[in-house]
């Protein structure tokens, strides 16, 4: 393990020295990259350090005992052995993780797209339910979550709502959260008590920088509307929000949380940037899913991923039969243990891919 991790320090070195260089500077999308990679790579410094402190520290309390000379330095030397052997496979275990290859889009921003499904009306509030979890979790991880284009649902909740989060590492812990959610539960509309089972899509994207997909302005048809929604007569009154159709696909991009259009105008086009973007992502997310036969994937959005079951007070992930009955705690945002399951899964088939040994 060693001698990987002073091949990685090597291009650590590398790295500091070329983000400090005036043309690296100067090119951006060059910069962020490698911005990018000096963090990730700082974190795998910090896990050497403490690696070669460990060792050393074993090394010397094996010279003590050998020794013997002194019964208090030997007792001594015995418990900060002991320490470090306890700790030194955790750790090693924590840096394989960390050497394994990470998707180049994990660190973006994203945007999240959550459409009530089958169920009607308790549909639509399941979906706010959704809407309400991951603005929730979002607070928890100090990432700022903002609703761009929403449709209301007529009985509460949303039929379809966007939301734009921006924080560190987004997409790359959101990813698995895309497919269909099911809740199963008694609807407030229901008079007798019978459980209805309803659903609703979630869908994630990367967030889409301009050097990572170029859209043509002569392929969007740009339409203005009125806003609808809180915010004032001017926001209902004014042509503020901005429709785009990407006509060569199909896809639409709106935004109305500003009131300025032109404002509106960019958010829509990032969104619509970042929809083309996920759209060639998602097909070869599916095709190395299927080359891994991986259990988690963010490529196939028809799939049936979690249940919420509230007369059980369960919540089941079907993608790695894990089940935890702790549904309220979950509803108000804690998915923490969920999203770590999913990524621990995705980077054990990963380290299994590479067939790296330390």
């Amino acid at each position: 393990m060693l001698d990987r991790l002073q091949i990685i320090k090597q291009r650590f070195d590398e790295v500091s020295d070329l983000i400090i260089q005036p043309d690296i500077i100067s090119d951006q999308k060059r910069y962020i990259q490698l911005n990018k990679e000096y963090k990730d790579l700082r974190i795998l410094m910090d896990k050497r350090s403490e690696y070669l402190e460990l060792t050393a520290n074993i090394n010397e309390a094996e010279e003590i005992i050998a020794e013997g000379s002194d019964a208090e330095m030997v007792e001594m030397a015995k418990m900060q052995q002991e320490e470090a052997k306890e700790r030194l496979p955790k750790l090693e275990e924590e840096i394989k993780f960390l050497l394994v290859p990470k998707d180049p889009e994990d660190a973006k921003n994203a945007v999240m797209e959550i459409r009530a499904g089958t169920g009607g009306d308790e549909a639509s509030i399941f979906a706010g339910d959704l809407l309400r979890m991951y603005t929730k979790y979002c607070e928890s991880r100090g990432w700022k979550a903002n609703i761009i284009d929403f449709s209301e649902g007529t009985s509460g909740g949303f039929k379809e709502v966007h939301i734009e989060i921006e924080g560190e590492d987004v997409y790359g812990t959101l990813k698995f959260e895309a497919g269909v959610h099911r809740v199963q539960r008694v609807p407030q509309t229901e008079t007798q008590g019978r459980v209805h089972t309803s659903a609703a899509t979630v869908m994630v994207f990367p967030e889409a920088e301009d050097f990572d997909i170029e859209v043509n302005p002569k392929d969007v048809r740009v339409d203005f509307f009125c806003s609808s929604g809180p915010g004032g007569q001017s926001v209902n009154t004014t042509y503020s929000a901005v429709r785009l159709t990407h006509v060569p696909t199909g896809i639409v991009a709106q935004c109305q949380d500003q009131k300025s259009q032109h404002k509106n105008k960019e958010k829509a086009f990032k969104v619509l940037r970042s929809r083309l973007y996920d759209l060639e992502l998602a097909k070869k997310q599916a095709e190395d899913a299927l080359k891994r036969g991986s259990m988690v994937t963010s490529g196939d959005r028809s799939a049936k991923i979690r249940t919420y079951n509230y007369s059980q007070g369960r919540v089941t992930d079907h993608r790695i039969n894990l089940t935890l009955y702790n549904l309220g705690n979950i509803m108000n945002g804690d998915i923490q243990e969920i999203v770590d399951e999913l990524q621990l899964v995705s980077n054990t088939e990963k380290l299994k891919e590479t067939g790296e040994t330390f």
